[in-house]
């Protein structure tokens, strides 16, 4: 019986990428789960947007989300109106 292996791991590097890209070392446990946290809330906050895959990358002092989905005029709003109030939350 063979081995069973995630695709998606054969695919690292090639065909895709890393959902998160940051270097934590000892903060290796907090972040993954501030990313899981992160991830959760805007799939349930921006489910009607249709919200297929969220990128985050870290790095010094900031956080830079990608957020890609089919409807994003629903998550950015009238004149950015929306997306300047997630970005308060």
């Amino acid at each position: 019986m063979g081995q069973k292996v995630n695709p998606k791991g054969m695919r690292l590097g090639i065909i895709k990428t890393w959902n998160s890209r940051w270097y934590a070392g000892k903060d290796y446990s907090r972040y993954v789960f501030e990313d899981h946290k992160l991830r959760v809330y805007l799939k349930k906050k921006l489910f009607h947007a249709g919200v297929s895959k969220i990128d985050i990358e870290r790095s010094a002092k900031r956080i830079k989300l990608k957020i890609y989905a089919a409807r994003p005029g629903i998550i950015i709003g009238k004149k950015g109106s929306e997306i300047e109030a997630l970005k308060k939350e």
